[in-house]
């Protein structure tokens, strides 16, 4: 008899299905997929919609500007002139002077030889694997600051900003670079300065400070190209009558990006890039 119940108690023990840590193995279907439980259906359903309403909710801050990781830059205005070395590499703010500057249409046509770097922030594309970087934060001194961005930061980022400290102070800040002249060749005498069409200029006012998407005046540079005076610049970017053209920055038609940032008193400029998408 005990033979017997022992037969019977592992008879039914095989037909039962398997346990393993908690869960259970599903018999595959016919198709060789698994089938499995509604209730895994309806809990995988679930979390996925509490994580998209949780990602639409957080797409935006209180401050105007984009939620997510980003690079932070403070241009900061300062009274007196730095001297001490800022060239760690390891930075996130660069100082300009409280007042100074030059507005930027006064540089067009300027000989770059001749360009004065007090208040210019110069660009410069990141090695392969690197990205953003302040390489030299001194914009008071006669060098000029460095900053470093991805090579394809005008497609692949982009760039908010918005003015803060005492109400009253005022920037404005154009992008520009250098064409090759009349002779078309980079690095020589006759290389000019060539500024865009489009100047990001922020007012610190009262109250609450809100970021303001600045991509197309600080990641694009906008020209007016004439064939008859930039020979060489319309050839490269295929130009034949007056055009205004929008190349991204780092594009190989102008070398020796900058920003001119023209200050009046502004204390803090804060910029905030982005992933673009």
């Amino acid at each position: 008899m005990g033979r017997i119940l022992s037969a019977l108690v592992a008879l039914a023990i095989a037909s039962a299905p398997a346990f393993v840590a908690g869960a259970y193995v599903v018999k595959p279907a016919a198709d060789g997929t698994a089938s499995a439980p509604a209730m895994t259906s309806t809990a995988t359903t679930t979390s996925t919609i509490s994580t998209t309403n949780a990602a639409a909710a957080s797409t935006t801050t209180g401050n105007g500007a984009p939620s997510g990781s980003h690079f932070n830059l403070n241009i900061i205005g300062v009274p007196k002139d730095k001297t001490a070395a800022m060239t760690a590499g390891d930075g996130h703010r660069i100082f300009v002077q409280l007042n100074g500057g030059e507005d930027a249409a006064s540089l067009n046509g300027k000989l770059a030889s001749q360009l004065v770097k007090v208040n210019k922030i110069f660009l410069q594309p990141a090695p392969a694997g690197e990205s953003f970087q302040v390489l030299d934060a001194n914009a008071t001194d006669s060098n000029g600051a460095l900053f470093q961005l991805p090579a394809d930061v005008s497609t692949t980022w982009t760039v908010w900003a918005r003015a803060l400290g005492k109400p009253g102070g005022k920037s404005s800040t154009t992008t520009c670079a250098t064409t090759a002249g009349a002779d078309g060749i980079f690095g020589t005498a006759d290389d000019e300065i060539i500024c865009s069409l489009n100047t990001l200029t922020l007012q610190r006012t009262k109250g609450k400070s809100t970021f303001t998407n600045v991509s197309a005046d600080l990641l694009f540079i906008t020209v007016t190209v004439d064939p008859l005076t930039n020979a060489a610049l319309a050839t490269c970017l295929g130009v034949t009558t007056v055009t205004d053209v929008t190349v991204p920055l780092f594009n190989g038609c102008l070398q020796s990006y900058f920003w001119n940032y023209d200050n009046q008193g502004l204390k803090l400029l804060q910029l905030r890039f982005y992933p673009a998408g």
